[in-house]
């Protein structure tokens, strides 16, 4: 029976898996593997596009920006995470944890907040373009907003990877005579380097399949590989270009994400470990230190947040956005956005604890088969099967999906599906990793006085990973209510949400449309905090690093 519930239960999330994802990736490769004229009068063969000028240059500048914003996200990242791993001050608890906004700050709300600090009307732009600075037509906006979404990612993970540094090894180095800094590069550095490699190469991931943020800063110059799909399929009705080039972000994407995989399986389990003491700061060089990635944090991940509530104020109580939010168009898109949303996080909430219990399953039938405790083979391609809408963007799950399904685009039904694939990823990875640290003697325990299977899991193993469901829930509703490309590929006119309502407002001319997008974006910002707040909740001490 153990093992049927093993075959079983990985069923539902798996067949979801081929329907929404591998089918329309599978189609999408066929039609750009081999792309027809069918479907363009003059189809794009495989290699054409290394041959055109215009196409190159998108490929060469999307790898460009992802790899210039993973160096200067180490370079920035790397001296902040030292400070909150070696120092102790007053509100690093707090700095840790607001760690998490850009992760749940939807990204046209954070383009929009570049644009409010440094586009031509912005707090620090209109103040540079008066004296000859004009960054509109720049690579910076888009660098800019990068930095904003994935500084955080290099910070906590490097301090997650300093927290795991022995701290008699840096001694000894220390006692043989070695310099603060000669210690740091040869006894932390190698110890936290593949760390660092492996949150880099996710930062690469984000930023080369990046939509939002290229869209409506990239501006035409500096568009990415993903905005030029986007305008293929919807401005010029070439999908067999778009094909192809859907095609090769895959596979590129694919092998940062194959580097990924291989690095991950690199790291070794921690330890247990001495780590380093905190320390709380001492003279002036510590003092420096702490100023300065205070300094950084609020640049970089700080000012665009109090950017866009200052554009949304003012646009609200001096300017012309104030109106926006009682019309009906804006009270229709807030119903989508909460409807979808809410739809999408109940859905894709069952998916991903089915998606961790099947785990579960898998390996306590493998352990059972191999008496011991490693997990089986086909559990670890399960667990990995998790983080596939990761590596996929959103721009090609949508296009997959218009190929594959044409007579369903237009569905509530494929709407819905598509922003499920896209949040129950983090339910099932937060889910997964509880059940990984859950001893197996506590539901073995209740087992053994009688409890059916179900009754152990309704008062046994859900209160005990409830604070990691809270988790992946906050993180999957921030997910949907900001969910932008789907949106804009599968979404009816009558569908239009609280992001492409915005959108619409940035391309419309006028101070009125633009103070409107403000407003509405502002909107966006607070639902997308209040559904994170109210769904994770106030976590104990115990719970913060579960």
């Amino acid at each position: 029976m153990t093992a049927l519930r093993g075959w079983l239960l990985p069923a539902l999330p798996l067949g979801f898996l081929v329907v929404v994802l591998v089918a329309p990736v599978l189609r999408l490769l066929a039609e750009g593997l081999a792309p027809g004229a069918a479907l363009d009068a003059q189809p794009l063969r495989w290699f054409d596009v290394w041959q055109d000028d215009f196409l190159r240059w998108r490929v060469l500048w999307s790898l460009a920006q992802a790899a210039i914003t993973c160096v200067l996200a180490l370079l920035l990242g790397l001296p902040v995470a030292w400070v909150l791993a070696r120092l102790e001050f007053p509100g690093r608890s707090l700095v840790l944890r607001l760690l998490m906004l850009p992760f749940v700050v939807p990204t046209l709300v954070a383009a929009l907040g570049v644009l409010a600090l440094w586009g031509p009307r912005g707090l620090l732009g209109e103040p540079l373009a008066a004296a000859g600075v004009e960054l509109t037509d720049t690579p910076w906006l888009l660098l800019y907003g990068n930095l904003f979404f994935n500084l955080c990612v290099v910070v906590r993970a490097g301090v997650d990877a300093l927290e795991q540094v022995s701290a008699p090894r840096v001694a000894a180095a220390r006692t043989l005579g070695a310099t603060p800094w000669r210690a740091f590069w040869r006894v932390e550095w190698p110890a936290i380097a593949p760390w660092l490699a492996s949150a880099l190469c996710l930062v690469f991931l984000y930023c080369f399949a990046g939509f939002g943020l290229a869209l409506v800063l990239g501006g035409q110059r500096y568009a990415t590989v993903e905005v030029e799909i986007y305008t293929l399929v919807a401005h010029e009705l070439e999908l067999g270009r778009a094909s192809v080039l859907a095609v090769w972000m895959l596979g590129l994407t694919g092998a940062v994400a194959l580097a990924y995989a291989a690095i991950e399986k690199r790291l070794a389990a921690p330890g247990r470990v001495v780590p380093v003491a905190r320390q709380r700061p001492r003279g002036a060089w510590h003092w420096a230190a702490l100023l300065g990635a205070g300094a950084v944090l609020f640049v970089f991940c700080a000012a665009p947040l109090l950017a866009i509530v200052w554009r949304a104020l003012q646009a609200l109580l001096v300017g012309q956005g104030g109106a926006v939010l009682s019309e009906p168009e804006t009270l229709g898109a807030l119903w989508n956005t909460l409807r979808f949303s809410a739809s999408a996080l109940v859905l894709a909430t069952l998916l991903g604890l089915v998606h961790a219990l099947g785990v579960r399953a898998l390996d306590a039938a493998a352990q059972k088969r191999h008496a011991g405790p490693a997990p089986g083979a086909l559990a670890l391609v399960w667990r990995a099967a998790a983080f596939l809408p990761f590596v996929v963007s959103s721009v090609t799950v949508a296009f997959g999906l218009l190929l594959l399904y044409p007579d369903a685009s237009a569905s509530l039904a494929l709407l819905l599906a598509a922003y499920v694939l896209l949040a129950y990823p983090f339910v099932a990875k937060s889910i997964t990793a509880a059940l990984d640290a859950l001893p197996a003697s506590t539901a073995q325990a209740a087992a053994s006085l009688g409890a059916s299977p179900w009754r152990v899991f309704l008062r046994v193993t859900l209160p005990l990973v409830a604070p990691a469901l809270r988790r992946g829930m906050a993180f999957a509703a921030a997910t949907a209510l900001g969910e932008f490309a789907v949106t804009l590929f599968l979404a009816r006119p009558e569908w239009t949400t609280l992001t492409t309502l915005i959108y619409q407002h940035l391309g419309r001319p006028g101070q009125a449309n633009l103070d409107a997008a403000y407003a509405l974006a502002g909107l966006l910002m607070l639902l997308a905090l209040l559904a994170f707040s109210l769904i994770e909740g106030r976590r104990r001490d115990h719970e913060r690093h579960a």
